[in-house]
């Protein structure tokens, strides 16, 4: 099976990137170089190419090369979901970003529609034990991944919140203003518990039927006191029967905002925030690539994989391990380490690139 592909990738003033150009062949990519080099950077730029903020949910403005500040440009030529696309995402200054497929305007809806790309990043390490927020961003990332159409779902949620929000502040009591708010949440706030189940559920199938050597996770959307979601709230009632508290808290406590994710280490039995660091990491790995398994299977192309230094937490039969799996999923990895030996089990299957820190601007060789 052959995965989605970025056949070349394009930075112009992007982070520590003056004007940097890289070409890949399919394979999986090793990009090494020290710790400030820019390698992060380059999979940040990718994951641009999909719905969203990216994998460090930067502010537009925060990607623009310093000190010129002119804005910055992404371009890259990609073998898609159901052929060829050049992709560009950019930013002038103080301008918010733009996309344009094949040299057209696009929303970012659309990219889910041409690239699927799944990342796993360092600071998702810590998922399973900090807040809520950061379980319902990756469960949300995992239903946009299966479901393109979740990110309007989820947006549409959170701009009638955000205005049922200011009605509870301001102590508006008129139920007309909250009958269409909550409507509107009602009617999001389903497509959004519907997408999340769902993408669970796939998760879940990929890992029952996975030949690996990392842990399947059980998985459930619980509320914030830990009990089961129910599975088809009537949300708008909720809504309704819960201003009188939400106006005293001035906030909405009640809908899939307030959702988190639990994890079971499913052979042990134990919760993932209870489990050693090693075993949260190989959670997590084992998810993205369950997530990647259920996609080829979807759509018939493993989706790109951006995995940022993922390899040095891990010894070596697990690295060994997770290349073959990428390798037999033919997916299109982009991998960051600080030292080519991290990726020698991967041998001549993959690329190498070395990113060299030249008085503040990021060169990329191939190796």
């Amino acid at each position: 099976m052959s995965g989605l592909a970025i056949r070349s990738l394009a930075l112009l003033h992007f982070r520590s990137h003056r004007a940097t150009r890289l070409v890949f062949d399919g394979r999986p990519a090793a990009i090494t170089g020290a710790n400030g080099a820019g390698k992060t950077n380059i999979l940040e730029a990718v994951s641009l190419l999909s719905p969203g903020r990216g994998m460090r949910r930067a502010m537009t403005a925060e990607m623009a090369r310093r000190p010129e500040a002119l804005g910055w440009k992404v371009v890259a030529d990609i073998a898609g979901l159901t052929a060829d696309h050049v992709v560009e995402t950019s930013a002038e200054a103080e301008a918010p970003r733009a996309v344009r497929i094949d040299d057209k305007p696009a929303t970012q809806t659309a990219l889910g529609q041409v690239l699927r790309v799944l990342w796993l990043v360092p600071a998702m390490d810590r998922l399973w034990t900090e807040a809520a927020e950061g379980r319902r961003r990756f469960l949300d990332r995992a239903a946009l991944s299966f479901y393109p159409a979740h990110a309007d779902a989820v947006l549409g949620y959170d701009r009638a919140m955000r205005d049922r929000n200011r009605l509870l502040k301001d102590q508006v009591t008129d139920p007309f203003w909250y009958g269409a708010l909550e409507a509107q949440m009602a009617e999001c706030g389903a497509q959004v518990m519907t997408h999340r189940a769902a993408a669970l559920a796939r998760l879940a199938e990929a890992q029952a039927g996975a030949d690996t050597v990392f842990p399947r996770a059980d998985l459930a959307i619980v509320g914030p006191d830990g009990d089961m979601e129910p599975k088809s709230p009537d949300l708008a009632a909720l809504l309704a029967d819960s201003r009188r508290r939400d106006m005293a808290a001035g906030r909405t406590l009640t809908g899939p905002h307030r959702a988190d994710l639990r994890a079971v280490y499913a052979v042990k039995g134990v919760v993932a925030d209870q489990c050693s660091t090693g075993e949260q990491k190989a959670l997590l790995i084992s998810l993205i690539l369950a997530n990647a398994r259920a996609l080829a299977k979807d759509l018939g192309r493993a989706p790109i994989l951006l995995l940022d230094e993922v390899a040095a937490h891990l010894d070596r039969d697990r690295r060994a391990a997770l290349f073959d799996e990428i390798c037999a999923l033919g997916a299109q990895a982009l991998m960051t380490g600080t030292e080519h030996g991290l990726f020698d089990t991967l041998g001549n299957r993959g690329q190498s690139f070395h990113v060299v820190d030249e008085g503040g601007i990021s060169r990329v060789d191939q190796t």
